[in-house]
């Protein structure tokens, strides 16, 4: 069997496991056991189990990050780029739940190298939904109204709303990545139309 495909085997398996039972549980018998190789192939391949899920992790981070870029179309409406960015991102969370717990769940609370890892994604999808936010605000020709820094504190306030849903999403059976897209959709793009018209808010006086 091609090396390519063996390893691929065994990256799956190791999602799946990670996925599922934690990274400090998962054990390189599991993974080889559910790939169908023999251990010492695992670690010929990958070497260790730290750098089996760093491998896990860069490319769960690659495919949500395609899939993200893949899903909006240039050209279309501000917030038809913005829908279609969401419900890229929600659907390949709940169609790949491993991956998606990989990235969320394990990476994040096991500390260096991992955590930075997933930084590393995180910022990539920021800086993209950065762009779509700065697109929406060109259109409705409102850039002077809209800081650099303000619409970044935007896109990050966004992503984070975005991994907070799709955590719920996947861990509440009946709803789908399609509803769970319209919940942050109608949150988020109703708050950036009032901002785009110039509708900001502010505290009202005490009495």
């Amino acid at each position: 069997m091609p090396r390519a495909v063996r390893e691929r085997q065994m990256m799956d398996a190791a999602v799946q496991t990670f996925g599922q039972r934690g990274y400090r549980a998962a054990s390189m018998d599991e993974i080889a056991e559910l790939a169908g190789v023999s251990k010492p192939l695992v670690y010929l391949y990958l070497n260790s189990k730290e750098e089996l899920f760093t491998a896990c992790i860069r490319r769960e981070a690659s495919a949500l990050v395609e899939a993200v870029r893949a899903g909006v179309e240039p050209g279309e409406p501000a917030d038809r780029q913005l829908w279609a960015g969401l419900r890229a991102f929600f659907t390949h969370a709940a169609e790949n739940p491993d991956g998606w717990a990989v990235l969320h769940s394990q990476a994040r609370t096991h500390g260096e190298p991992f955590a930075a890892e997933v930084a590393v994604m995180r910022e990539e999808i920021v800086s993209f939904v950065t762009y779509l936010i700065g697109a929406a605000a060109r259109e409705a020709d409102c850039d002077s109204e809209l800081a650099d820094r303000e619409v970044a504190g935007l896109a990050h306030a966004l992503v984070g709303a975005a991994e907070s849903l799709a955590a719920w999403g996947n861990g509440t059976p009946g709803v789908s990545a399609k509803e769970t897209a319209a919940t942050l959709m109608n949150f988020a793009w109703a708050g950036l139309e009032n901002l785009m018209s110039g509708q900001r808010w502010a505290p009202s006086p005490r009495a």
